[in-house]
């Protein structure tokens, strides 16, 4: 079985280990980064591609290498790759998987703090009209920044990324201070969480619904002990995918692959 999967994920790495595991298969992982790259290769990948890869070249590999199945392990909020691997899987004919991680569960959770918008530029304007003098810690990655910092001051503002060559680029590019980057090396736990708060003076908090394995509830339990805000950006909905070829976890991924083959 030769498997094409696109990567990036904590999700990708535990499929990858899924798979090698139970199944005689091959993996090729495509990132976008080397960073994602070498946790790919560290799960157990066969072969990685460590930068972004448009759709004719995706085709040309899963044509030419004759792969048998395209698994979609991306980030929720990474919708035009979801599309666009949901079209070539249709396009090729073969069997296609997205690897969806199951929406937060917030029943017992208290969301008091918590303020639900569309966008990342909703994010700035909220902030923007109603903490404008506060402090930001940014945990929603280094490619969303730019759209909220159109209503937020730099000066103001503390992002947590992966500290690669292009996330520096993207601070520095935007003014960012560098005394203000927060590495990241995973979800941070609760208590991760309130110790950032409280060394940047913070009183908001920005994140991505990207689900319990995005730490999510570690970030609004830590938000709600400091009585701060989290501006959780809700996932884009993407129509063209049905709703069959979307599993949500490993036992359901199991079942899939059993089917196919």
């Amino acid at each position: 079985m030769k498997i094409f999967l696109l990567g990036g994920t904590k999700d990708s790495i535990n499929i990858i280990k899924f798979i090698k595991e139970n199944y005689d298969a091959f993996i090729l992982t495509t990132t976008t980064t080397k960073y994602g790259s070498k946790l790919a290769e560290k799960g157990g990948s066969d072969d990685v591609i460590a930068h972004p890869l448009p759709k004719d070249e995706i085709i040309g590999i899963i044509t030419d290498e004759k792969f048998d199945i395209l698994i979609d392990a991306t980030h929720p909020f990474a919708s035009h790759i979801t599309q666009t691997s949901a079209s070539i899987a249709k396009e090729l004919e073969i069997p296609y998987l997205r690897f969806e991680r199951p929406i937060t569960n917030l029943k017992n959770i208290d969301t008091s703090n918590l303020i639900c918008v569309n966008s990342f530029v909703d994010a700035g304007k909220v902030i923007a009209n109603e903490f404008n003098q506060s402090n930001v810690l940014h945990f929603a990655g280094a490619n969303t920044m730019e759209d909220v910092l159109k209503s937020v001051s730099a000066e103001k503002f503390y992002p947590r990324i992966v500290k690669v060559k292009s996330s520096i680029e993207k601070c520095k590019k935007l003014d960012i201070d560098p005394s203000h980057i927060i590495p990241m090396t995973g979800a941070a736990s609760k208590e991760e969480n309130i110790e950032l708060i409280e060394k940047y003076d913070a009183d908001v908090i920005i994140t991505k619904e990207s689900g319990e394995i995005g730490g999510v509830i570690d970030k609004i339990e830590a938000a709600n002990t400091k009585n701060i805000k989290v501006i959780m950006i809700e996932r884009p909905q993407i129509n063209e995918i049905n709703k069959k070829d979307i599993v949500s976890n490993l036992e359901e991924l199991d079942k899939k692959l059993k089917n196919f083959f």
